[in-house]
This record gives C-alpha cells, sequence and structure tokens, in this order.
C-alpha cells in the first residue's frame, strides 16, 4: 500500500501549492471579502427596510389627507417641504435631491475626505429621514434614487473597514445593488451600473458589481419574495395599429422626457444662482414647490401625491387613468424635483410615463395595458437618457418577456428623441454641481489652512 502520509507530506512541499494555500488561508485575503459581503446584504435588507417605511409614509399621508379639507392641504406639502429642506441644509448637507447625481459625483472625486462628503453614513440616514418626510408631506417622489446613495455610502464604508482600495468599484456595485434590491430588477441594477453610473465601465468591477447584486437581492428576496414591481401583463403587439402605438408612446414619451429633465435643469440653474449663499432662500423656495405639488395635488383628486405606484401598476393591469393625469402628474414630480429636497424621480417618472401611455392608448382606441408599458419605457428613457437601463427595468418589472422587441423600440426612440429636443443627460449634469461644489469646499478649507498662523 502506499505511504499516504508521505505522499501528502510531498504534496504540501510543492511551491505553487504552498503559495496557494497560504493565499486561501490568508486573513489579508478572506476579510476584505466576507466584509464586503456582509455590505452588500446590508444594502439588501436596508433597502427592503427602507421600501417598507416609504410605503408607510405614503399611506400615513393617504389617511392624512383624508381627514384634511382642502384649506389643510394646501399647507401640509409647503410646510413639510419647507422643514426637509432646512433640516438637509442644517444637518445633513449633499442629501437633497436623487441620490445619483452624489453617486456619479464621488466616482469623480480622487480622495476619500471628497467622497465622504457626499457618501457618508450620516448623509445616507439623512436621505432615508428626509425622503420619508417628503412622503409623509404628499411629495412626489421615490425612494429608488435615494436607495442607490444609501447603497454606494454602506458599499464605500464597509470597504474602508474591510481595507479595499476600490473606492470607484465599491461605490459602483453599491449602486446596482441598491437599484436591483430597491425593484427587485437584479439585471436591470447591472445594466444600470454600465449604462448610468459607469460610463467608463472598468472590466475589472465586474466581480464587484455582480457579487453585491447577487447578495443585495438574495437578501431582498428573503424578506419579500419574488415579485414583480409593478404586476404581471401579458398584453403584447400584435397589430399594425399595436406597432403605431410603439412609435407615438416612443417619440411623445421621449419628448416629454426631454421637457422634464432640460426645464428641471433650466429652473434648477436659475434657482441655484438666485438663492446662491442664502439658506433662508432656498427654504422659500422649497415650500414654494411644496405649494404648487399641493394645488396640483387637489385639482387631480388627489392622485398626484406620492410615488404614483398605485396609478402606475393599475394602468399596466388594464385600468386607464384619467387622461389628464400626466400632466398633473408631470408637473408635481417637476415641483418636487426642483425644490432640492431629496427624493428621487424613478418611481414618479414610470407613473407620468404610465399615464401619457395610458392616454395615447385610449387615443387609439387601444388598451391601456400595452400602452402604458410603451409610454412608460418611452418617458423613462427620455428622462434619465439610458435606453438599456429603461426597457430593461420595465420588462423586469411588469414581467412581459414577449414584449422584449416593442419595449426596446420604444426605448429606443424615446432616447433619440429626447437627445434631439435636449441633449443634456440630467443625472450627469446633476453631478458637475456637486464635484464643483465639492472642489470648491475644498479649496476653502486649504485658503483657511494656509491662512492660519504657525507655530
Amino acid at each position: 500500500m502506499p505511504n499516504l502520509a508521505g505522499t501528502r507530506s510531498r504534496i504540501r512541499r510543492v511551491p505553487m501549492l504552498r503559495r496557494s494555500r497560504a493565499v486561501w488561508m490568508s486573513k489579508r485575503v478572506w476579510r476584505p471579502r466576507l466584509v464586503f459581503w456582509l455590505g452588500a446584504l446590508a444594502v439588501g435588507l436596508v433597502s427592503v427596510a427602507f421600501a417598507e417605511m416609504a410605503d408607510w409614509a405614503q399611506r400615513m399621508f393617504e389617511a392624512m389627507a383624508s381627514h384634511l379639507g382642502p384649506a389643510a392641504l394646501l399647507v401640509v406639502p409647503p410646510a413639510g417641504f419647507a422643514l426637509s429642506s432646512y433640516l438637509a441644509l442644517r444637518f445633513f448637507p449633499n442629501s437633497g435631491g436623487s441620490g445619483i447625481p452624489q453617486a456619479i459625483a464621488a466616482r469623480h472625486l480622487e480622495s476619500d475626505a471628497d467622497r465622504g462628503l457626499l457618501l457618508s453614513l450620516r448623509t445616507a440616514l439623512g436621505k432615508i429621514f428626509l425622503t420619508l418626510l417628503g412622503l409623509l408631506s404628499g411629495a412626489s417622489i421615490g425612494r429608488e434614487g435615494p436607495t442607490v446613495q444609501v447603497g454606494a455610502a454602506i458599499m464605500l464604508a464597509t470597504g474602508r473597514l474591510g481595507g479595499m482600495a476600490h473606492a470607484r468599484g465599491l461605490i459602483l456595485a453599491g449602486s446596482a445593488a441598491g437599484i436591483a434590491a430597491a425593484f427587485n430588477t437584479p439585471l436591470a441594477g447591472i445594466v444600470f451600473a454600465i449604462e448610468e453610473m459607469g460610463r467608463a465601465y472598468e472590466a475589472r468591477t465586474n466581480g464587484l458589481v455582480l457579487s453585491a447584486v447577487v447578495l443585495a437581492g438574495l437578501a431582498s428576496l428573503a424578506l419579500t419574495g419574488n415579485y414583480t414591481y409593478f404586476g404581471r401583463t401579458d398584453a403584447d403587439v400584435v397589430t399594425a395599429s399595436g406597432w403605431f402605438l410603439v412609435v407615438a408612446c416612443g417619440v411623445l414619451g421621449g419628448a416629454f422626457g426631454a421637457m422634464f429633465s432640460g426645464g428641471a435643469l433650466a429652473i434648477m440653474r436659475r434657482v441655484r444662482r438666485w438663492t446662491k449663499g442664502a439658506p433662508a432662500r432656498i427654504v422659500a423656495v422649497a415650500a414654494l414647490c411644496g405649494l404648487v405639488v399641493a394645488l396640483a395635488g387637489l385639482l387631480s383628486g388627489g392622485t398626484t401625491y406620492g410615488t404614483g405606484y398605485e396609478q402606475a401598476r393599475s394602468a399596466i393591469e388594464g385600468t386607464a387613468l384619467s387622461p389628464f393625469f400626466f400632466l398633473a402628474k408631470f408637473v408635481a414630480g417637476l415641483a418636487s424635483m426642483v425644490s432640492g429636497i431629496p427624493g428621487g424621480i424613478f418611481a414618479p417618472s414610470l407613473a407620468v410615463g404610465a399615464g401619457l401611455g395610458s392616454t395615447i392608448g385610449l387615443a387609439f382606441g387601444l388598451g391601456s395595458s400595452l400602452a402604458a408599458t410603451l409610454g412608460m419605457a418611452g418617458y423613462f428613457a427620455g428622462v434619465v437618457q439610458a435606453p438599456m437601463t429603461a426597457f430593461v427595468i420595465i420588462l423586469e418589472m411588469t414581467g412581459n418577456a414577449g414584449n422584449v422587441v416593442p419595449v426596446m423600440l420604444a426605448s429606443l426612440l424615446g432616447f433619440g428623441t429626447a437627445r434631439l429636443v435636449s441633449g443634456a443627460p440630467l443625472y450627469h449634469s446633476l453631478s458637475r454641481n456637486f464635484v464643483a461644489d465639492i472642489l470648491r469646499h475644498r479649496r476653502l478649507m486649504e485658503q483657511k489652512g494656509s491662512a492660519e498662523p504657525k507655530g
């Protein structure tokens, strides 16, 4: 019988195997991986908790609105917007808006200190709290964009704890995991990381992104189960009029989407110039935007408050929306974004797109289910100018694998139309403001440091 002990001894003496064993057993290798995996799981858990709290906040506002008269409903949104704006300025700087521009800006910054101003755990906590406050005030906002900033902040913090040096990859992974867990759309999380967050996507971050999306998705599935965000639809394009509907939803959706993003950027530039260095003016603008949201809500019978999830889902499932719902929701979403309070535009944009598609479907004499799906694709692609993310996220959210080509075409037409109308991508244009603010802050700190007497 061969001497097994001697054979094992000789194998252990082979240099390559010794090095391999040392690598696998090395604490330096496993500690960063374990910390990273725990961070990805944390993103999933926080995303699910955030979603539950956001749903609760919206239900609370709806319950409150049902007991308040029109006069009170004209007061609640402006007061809530003003409070949210003040708290963001005073306690949680850089928490305003969607959160996606902050994550994009952080990837362009070089120093950890600069990134920390945009993606700290304190900012993430403030983002969650103030987004909930916005929903409690009737703001037309969503939690998906904020989840990106929160996910990026968690991954950046856990990466530092584990001694990982790839800050840009960690931000990308956290952002993708946030989208995947927020919508239960893992493919959309990956595509979003490549198309919208990355733009200059590094192949070496593949493993980070995939691992983060899988682990965050597993955490979400364990708590909420496998579901489609907007339910399921089997509506498909089977006639020539259906293909005309695809073109109409793509082109009109892209045009309205470009009007939203271009209008928001133009108004926010003016607001930024007028409020520069004057916090009181920033709060006043937020209160005025809250009044616009209140008026839109009253005129629409309360349908434009909040995320618009229920309206979009009902349209996807075949119930036509009011022909003017998309216009009122467009105004409420625009005002909420211009206000600068924390809150995203994903869900409200999908609601506007569903409403626009429903209206186009009524004009064509077709059902709302297919039209709402195509309207979401065209409008969302027009707003964010990310067609791959648009069609993947909508296909995953509606569970309609038979509509791949029509939804893809509507997204492409929406993107192309938006590029003709407004060439500025929304999130990347906003991210440049954050980069400029951080660089200005750094120069100010350096000037103060050099001005202090030495010795």
